[in-house]
């Protein structure tokens, strides 16, 4: 045989076998099962799960069996095995495993916890039989913050556990915390089994970020509490008498769908109240999202559901978690801020913010480089590892544009390079959103427009100088609280008739528990230790709205997870005491319901908010059949056998919910129609309209409800009248408001223009 002839030979083996290889490649899959078609030979579900797979593959292994958040299993497969599964009796669906993101900005950004609600809530005997469970990272147990001094015994309705694993043993848990447990399977499938000597394979929180989360919805007061120093003072969760429960699915690779599924199985079998998930991974339809799958099922069982809104903002269409059976939070801002002031040699100054904690600089006024300057990379200005010449920078203050790598790792590098201190600007992509660090050396993060002028003076200064105070905590800054440029927005891209998301609550600057094994700042170089940490993102705005609907769930035990969501909506305001709008940091101009929802999160005015709108089981299933779904989408999501009525018209504009969206394929009316309850007896309302433009109309039938009773239902029709002068792409905003002159009960409308 010829040398060309034999090569060609080998090509082609070489090419069949990576066929083979990519055919054979495994992945995890979520088995969606019909419960009921499960044959009468089998005893158990378990076993007809087992049989099943068994038929087309002898070594595959069960992953989790599922009883509650869905009906079926976990496995892993190769493509072709899957699609085998797919044609075998009783099965609904094989879905590829999804990867979910835990929803924090991850390095701090900062503000502090809201004091002055302590309370606001009776603190009854039932505050402390309601149970938050937090799907996160762990939970440190040694933090203060699950300090169960005072708690009675443990409800008798808990039938949770204490797993013990690395570094966790059952004795850690008490009366506060309750419950702990930890779900790697699906995680160790894909990415191998889990590095023990970097995290703990148990329970225990390495990251920080799950004992931030479960200690902001219900961590117990500890005084003193502060992060070096800053935001001093009392620490503690919305609903401090709450038990807390955690659950561990997220890992240094990432949450995944398998392991959140069976985290909420166990939840719902342990009997938690409310449950807190600060994930989220992009967009998909309900019956293929396995949070908006597990959270129906919780939903069913009367568990309120509260996500995260993400944090991809400003970006419209930018929102995850949308399904109408969860509570999907934004972030705004506190009233609190962490001043740093850029002292420059023209004998200009400009205000940033920072929490470095050290030693200050000397107060005479050192060289300032440029990084762009002090670089021979194309990107040298974002001060990424390795980029600085250390002969350029040494004894200087440096500055480096915000963008691309951690805003603390600039630090890290500027330090490691022989700089003295950082001043870091924001460009366009954050505007004058100011993020606040624990940094390695004395820094200020400055907005874009001081950004600008800073950097327009080190560059065009013959021999620029320049320096940064750190100047402590300050209160009471206005206008708060402003929706935070990185919290999510709307429309919702799953069904656009559903505005999200629902309300706003603090996510900026936020002061909670944290992890004994972590730094600050979370990078290998920062080997300080703190009992608290300030941290950002929607993730912290989560727990926040989590913690409060446990109040809530407290002084009314007998309210539907839907009717916790109305009472906070509602009451949710959208003006500051001037009557001003609420600002969205991101543009300077007010914010609008696809930023904030229903508005910024009340507490006092939501334990009685007059009327609720309520929804059951049977009103989701209806939107379901709405959405057009085929009876095995909805058999994904709703775990049962059911065939829309083909005689009845379903319309998504009927969900009882307590916001309006519009979205305009037409000039014409939209009617939507809305049921309330009276949860505060006997009264008259009458409703107040408003349209930010004369292309919509809204008017409201009947516009006066009269209530002799509690729980008295009424009903009433809006109808939009638009007119198409908008332009596709347009939007426009109003409400509509109840009254009786103690109550006001208020619904954003939100109309979009396709």
């Amino acid at each position: 045989m010829s040398s060309s002839s034999s090569f060609l030979s080998l090509l082609v083996l070489l090419v069949l076998g990576f066929c083979h290889g990519a055919q054979q490649k495994q992945g995890t899959y979520i088995v969606h099962m019909a419960r009921s078609q499960m044959p009468s030979s089998f005893q158990l579900h378990s076993n007809w799960y087992d049989s099943s797979l068994r038929s087309i593959s002898t070594s595959a292994e069960l992953l989790y069996t599922y009883e509650n958040a869905i009906h079926g299993f976990a496995t892993r497969l190769t493509q072709q095995e899957a699609d085998s599964l797919m044609t075998q009796p009783g099965v609904i669906s094989v879905l590829p495993e999804h990867r979910y993101e835990l929803h924090t900005t991850r390095t701090p950004l900062f503000l502090g916890l809201e004091e002055h609600n302590a309370d606001l809530f009776p603190q009854t005997g039932a505050s402390s039989d309601v149970v938050v469970g937090v799907l996160d990272t762990g939970v440190w147990p040694e933090s203060k913050s699950y300090s169960d001094e005072g708690f009675g015994p443990i409800p008798s309705t808990w039938k949770g556990t204490c797993e013990i694993g690395t570094n966790f043993t059952a004795s850690l848990c008490n009366r506060k915390l309750i419950g702990a447990r930890f779900f790697s399977k699906g995680y160790e499938a894909t990415m191998g089994p889990i590095d023990e000597s970097k995290e703990s394979r148990s329970p225990r929180d390495d990251d920080g970020h799950g004992t931030h989360t479960s200690s902001t919805a219900a961590g117990s007061f500890v005084e003193g509490a502060s992060l070096l120093g800053f935001a001093n003072g009392t620490a503690r969760g919305m609903a401090p008498k709450a038990r807390v429960a955690v659950y561990k699915v997220c890992w240094v690779g990432g949450c995944f769908s398998s392991d959140i599924l069976a985290a909420i199985d166990k939840a719902i079998d342990d009997n938690v109240n409310v449950l807190s998930m600060s994930l989220g991974g992009g967009m998909s339809d309900y019956y293929r999202d396995s949070v908006a799958i597990g959270s129906f099922a919780a939903m069913e069982k009367g568990i309120l559901v509260s996500c995260s809104a993400g944090n991809a903002g400003p970006s419209s269409f930018s929102l995850s978690n949308v399904a109408p059976w969860i509570t999907t939070v934004g972030a705004g801002t506190l009233d609190r801020d962490f001043p740093a002031l850029a002292v420059l040699g023209n004998g200009k100054n400009y205000s940033g913010v920072s929490l470095f904690k050290g030693d200050s600089l000397p107060s005479k006024l050192l060289p300032f480089v440029y990084a762009g300057n002090a670089s021979n990379a194309t990107n040298g200005n974002l001060c990424m590892s390795g980029t600085l010449i250390p002969e350029l920078v040494k004894g200087k203050i440096v500055m480096c544009d915000r963008g691309v790598n951690a805003r603390v790792q600039k630090g890290e590098v500027v330090k490691a390079a022989g700089g003295v201190g950082m001043i870091l600007a924001n460009t366009a992509a954050n505007g004058e959103e100011l993020v606040a660090d624990a940094h390695l050396l004395p820094t200020t993060a400055v907005g874009q427009k001081a950004g600008d002028l800073i950097r327009h003076y080190v560059l065009t200064e013959p021999n620029p100088t320049a320096s940064v105070l750190i100047q402590g905590t300050v209160v009471n800054i206005k206008p708060s609280p402003v929706v935070a440029a990185f919290s999510s927005r709307g429309p919702n891209s799953i069904t656009p008739n559903i505005l999200k998301p629902d309300l706003i609550a603090p996510g900026v600057n936020i002061l909670a528990a944290w992890t004994g094994a972590q730094g600050p700042t979370g990078l290998a170089s920062d080997s300080r230790r703190v009992e608290f940490n300030i941290i950002s993102g929607t993730s912290m705005s989560c727990p926040h709205v989590s913690g409060l609907a446990a109040l809530l769930k407290s002084v009314h035990p007998e309210w539907s997870p839907a009717a916790i969501r109305s009472a906070l909506m509602t009451t949710a305001y959208q003006t500051y005491k001037d009557g001003k709008p609420i600002l969205d940091i991101a543009t300077g101009k007010p914010s609008t319901p696809f930023d904030h929802g229903s508005g910024h999160v009340s507490p006092t005015t939501a334990i009685n908010p007059g009327l609720i709108y309520d929804l059951t089981t049977e009103d989701y299933l209806g939107f379901l059949c709405a959405l057009n779904y085929t009876s095995s989408q909805i058999r994904s999501v709703a775990r049962r056998n059911l065939t829309c009525d083909s005689s009845k018209s379903y319309s998504v504009a009927d969900l009882n919910y307590p916001s309006f969206a519009v979205n305009v394929d037409g000039a014409g009316a939209y009617k939507y129609t809305r049921t309330v309850t009276s949860v505060g007896g006997s009264g008259t309302y009458s409703v107040k309209l408003y349209s930010e433009t004369t292309a919509v109309k809204i008017s409201v039938e009947p516009a006066v409800l009269n209530f002799k009773e509690v729980n008295e239902k009424k009903s009433y029709t809006v109808t939009f009248t638009v007119d198409s002068s908008k332009g596709s792409g347009s939007n426009s905003f109003g409400s509509i408001e109840w009254s009786d002159g103690k109550h006001v009960v208020a619904s954003p409308v939100a109309v979009s223009w396709s």
